[in-house]
């Protein structure tokens, strides 16, 4: 067979297996390697949902995906140029998702009698989806990396672990990747501890990259150029490790101690690991018994003077509601980390949604504004975070960060960037003597209706915050008209900050028959979904919000400038549902999808025709 070296723009490649059969290891070092190679990526781990899911079934399949290319990559691709199936059930899962044109490599190894009845098949795997016009190969990766191995030393099950490093080769070479990098992590990761697998694990990516060299069966290989970015330093970076360094880099900014007060959920535990790691950059972090006590610990950081942060999803946002309204009551500044997760109750833990902003916006007993600010990709949980950090420093409020797994898990190329580039952070603390009559701590700057924070241990600034209500004077009172103006003020205060806040920004004509509307992490999907219905003669805007509780300034402005409002989010509506009650009178349009999944960008291409055709 005559072998062709294609030079494409963009590849999209799924490995998937069970979840011992490291496919999350294998598509991560994928994209990092070809993150050093220069190519824009976006990736998207795809884990099951239950812990210790049957091996060989469809609900234990883990998938990885990776789309890379030689221009800007916004997604991780609706459907894959190579799907790697290590088992029935993987093939199952995933054989939708494969192009009409793309490449399967399974493991022929585990396709015996057993796992094929075990995944629901019936007769040949192939016929039975449809998939006979695809490029199919059959590869007995297990046995070939059992030989690869002889005379290693290692035990059968050590080898058998061996075999993501097998097929990772082979797609190495079929999409030109070099080994150095893999080479060193390789180095890295066992070369301390376990020193005896480093020569065996890069011999196997080694004699699975030259097998499918050596193989007939490969048609063909594919380069995709390094992206034009822009100079600088970038690393490989997922939305959870981005969060964590823009808190940290917020409390650099502020003067402060970091503390993290959290307990472990999926999708969000990463990030109180990745700042447990940083005690040298005075970060302080606490593996609380329970999501109460998490945040708890958190508000009592905060009222000491410290950046402090809570991490969750869904099922322990809800735990922590009420110790947020006293977050809110004692107006002290908090960053809560909400990665969102499908619900409800413990639902599909592993699985993306926006599914938690009603939670977010209502979710608490009686008036009790918090503001929200949701990051758009894995990169963007940085900025994020610290502007995040920022506004609970400087407004003295609770904002919660309305992340999403799909963020948090998945990563892309990050410019890593200067820090004098980010502004000051300036916390209102109060300074000087005490003035003449006493600190009163709900006493406003007349502005910003912020108050001032008297850290504890100041001489003549004893004051009293807590969950009951008060008087500006820091004085237990019921008062009717008491309550009132303090809800009232409570409220402007978080309406306020849309004067510290950016604009909304509209991505084409300011006004028109339709404006396609997203906030969170459907923004590279809409985006993209934009641009292909464009480039077929329609024309339509695209407006992306960071910011949810305020809103921009001028988002009235803006949707009242469009016949209709195309709202696209990974819910049954909140979004679309808080813009008709912020802004009555615009035509709200709906693109829906809960499935614990992100959007295809052909699901938002239709729901855009549709609009446009009605």
């Amino acid at each position: 067979m005559q072998h062709k070296v294609l030079d494409v723009q963009d590849v999209v490649i799924r490995f998937a297996g069970d979840s011992g059969d490291g496919m999350q290891l294998t598509g991560s070092l994928f994209a990092n390697t070809s993150a050093v190679y220069g190519n824009s990526l976006s990736t998207f781990p795809d884990f099951p949902a239950e812990i210790r899911a049957p091996k060989g079934t469809v609900s234990g399949v883990s998938g990885f995906q990776v789309h890379i290319g030689s221009t800007d990559v916004r997604t991780p691709g609706d459907f894959c140029d190579m799907l790697v199936a290590m088992n029935p059930a993987a093939l199952k899962v995933c054989a939708g998702f494969v192009k009409r044109t793309g490449t399967i490599l399974v493991n022929q190894d585990a396709f015996d009698d057993a796992s094929l009845l075990k995944a629901g098949f019936t007769k040949n795997p192939f016929e039975e989806l449809g998939l006979q016009d695809r490029d199919i190969l059959v590869v007995p990766v297990s046995t070939l990396t059992g030989k690869s191995l002889e005379g290693s030393g290692l035990d059968n099950k050590s080898v058998d672990k061996c075999k993501n490093m097998f097929v990772l080769g082979m797609a190495c070479y079929i999409f030109s990747r070099p080994l150095d990098y893999l080479y060193g992590y390789i180095e890295s990761k066992f070369g301390k501890k376990h020193p005896e697998m480093v020569a065996p694990n890069k011999k196997v990516l080694f004699d699975g990259f030259n097998y499918a060299a050596n193989l007939q069966m490969v048609p063909n290989t594919y380069h995709i150029a390094p992206a034009p970015l822009e100079k600088g330093t970038y690393r490989n970076i997922t939305g959870n490790q981005a969060t964590a360094w823009g808190l940290m880099a917020a409390a650099e900014k502020a003067g402060l101690q970091l503390f993290c007060g959290s307990y472990p959920i999926t999708p969000a535990t990463a990030i109180l690991e990745e700042l447990a790691i940083y005690k040298s950059l005075n970060v302080k972090t606490m593996q609380a018994e329970d999501e109460i006590a998490g945040i708890c610990t958190a508000i009592g950081a905060a009222y000491a003077g410290s950046l402090a942060v809570t991490t969750t999803s869904g099922p322990g946002l809800s735990l922590k509601s009420e110790a947020l309204g006293l977050a809110v009551m004692a107006e002290l500044p908090l960053v809560v980390v909400d990665v969102q997760r499908a619900g409800p109750s413990t639902g599909i833990p592993t699985k993306t949604e926006q599914t938690d902003l009603n939670q977010i916006l209502y979710g608490r007993n009686g008036e009790c504004p918090v503001a929200v600010v949701a990051p758009h990709s894995p990169s963007d949980c940085f900025d994020a975070a610290f502007y995040a950090a920022k506004t609970a420093l400087e407004h003295m409020v609770p904002v919660v960060v309305a992340s999403e797994g799909f963020l948090g898990n998945g990563s892309e190329p990050w410019r890593i960037p200067s820090m004098k580039d980010y502004p000051a952070i300036k916390p209102p603390f109060v300074s000087g003597e005490s003035p003449e009559g006493g600190f009163k701590p709900f006493e406003r700057d007349p502005e910003t209706l912020v108050r001032k924070w008297a850290v504890p241990g100041l001489k003549d600034y004893e004051h009293r915050v807590g969950g009951l209500e008060k008087d500006h004077n820091g004085v237990l009172s019921s008062a009717p008209l008491n309550h009132e103006t303090m809800v009232r003020e409570r409220a402007e205060k978080i309406e306020k900050i849309a004067a510290s806040i950016p604009p909304l920004a509209v991505d084409g004509p300011s006004g028109g028959k339709l404006l396609v509307v997203g906030w969170g992490g459907t923004y590279g999907h809409i985006l993209s979904a934009v641009d292909e219905v464009r480039a077929g003669g329609t024309e339509v805007s695209f407006a992306h919000f960071e910011w949810i509780n305020p809103l921009p300034a001028n988002t009235a402005e803006v949707l009242r400038g469009f016949d209709k409002v195309l709202v696209c989010e990974l819910n049954s509506g909140h979004f679309a549902s808080w813009l008709r009650i912020k802004v009555p009178g615009v035509s709200v349009l709906q693109c829906n999808k809960v499935q614990g999944q992100p959007f295809l960008v052909g699901e938002i291409v239709e729901a855009i025709r549709k609009a446009v055709e009605e």
